[in-house]
């Protein structure tokens, strides 16, 4: 991996990178405000949880079939992993959050970079034909850069974590050092869930993570809202 292609997916992974992440907190907001989370380690749980029960099998494994997709130039196979993300994703206030960061994020990629494939995938997604799903778009990116693999689904399942301690760090008096020692916690979750996304394929997409999805229903019900899901 060159210079040029690592920085790159820093920028796209970067916490300031304008996908609109922050603006999430995936069910968290919905278990700290009905009493379930109160601490760090309930948000260790529900990270964890996350991570393994959906970013990993599900968003993480499709971040690398879209990188292998790009980089043969299929952007017909790039859509149908798009649609299978968008059946895959139940709860609408998550659905939503996936496409608005995929949609930023394949702007700011189209008007940096000069690629076919990009900006026919942005011509798809700006006509409504495709959903442009956050990690097809991230894995799509990293194929036209150049990232390898496993370096891609480590760095989409490190800004997931960061963007979930950042939520937490709003919702709860945890403190900036304990939500460095909890990423600092999770490093070896997301290096074995980055290797295991590696190995897949589209055919071992997977999702379960009911209690969340669950918590994620309840979200637009509640009284007074930080985050948008």
């Amino acid at each position: 991996m060159n210079a040029e292609s690592f920085l790159s997916l820093l920028q796209f992974s970067d916490g300031l990178f304008p996908a609109g992440g922050y603006a999430h907190s995936y069910g968290l907001e919905t278990y700290v405000q009905e009493g379930i989370i109160r601490d760090l380690e309930g948000v260790e749980k529900f990270i964890r949880a996350y991570l393994k029960g959906n970013v990993g099998p599900c968003d993480a494994v499709a971040v690398v079939a879209a990188l292998n997709l790009a980089q043969a130039e299929n952007l017909p196979a790039c859509l149908d992993l798009d649609e299978t993300l968008e059946a895959m994703k139940p709860v609408a206030e998550f659905r939503e959050a996936s496409r608005q960061m995929g949609r930023q994020t394949l702007r700011v990629a189209s008007n940096l970079l000069t690629d076919s494939l990009l900006s026919s995938f942005m011509q798809d997604v700006e006509s409504y034909r495709t959903p442009g799903h956050h990690s097809v778009v991230f894995g799509t990116v990293g194929g036209v850069l150049g990232w390898p693999a496993k370096e891609a689904a480590s760095a989409y399942l490190y800004s997931t974590t960061s963007l979930l301690v950042g939520a937490a760090l709003r919702l709860l008096p945890i403190g900036q050092l304990n939500g460095q020692r909890l990423l600092h916690s999770l490093w070896p979750l997301i290096g074995e869930l980055a290797s295991d996304a590696e190995r897949k394929g589209l055919g071992d997409l997977q999702s379960f993570a009911p209690g969340i999805e669950i918590a994620g229903m309840r979200h637009a019900t509640l009284e007074a809202r930080l985050f948008r899901s």
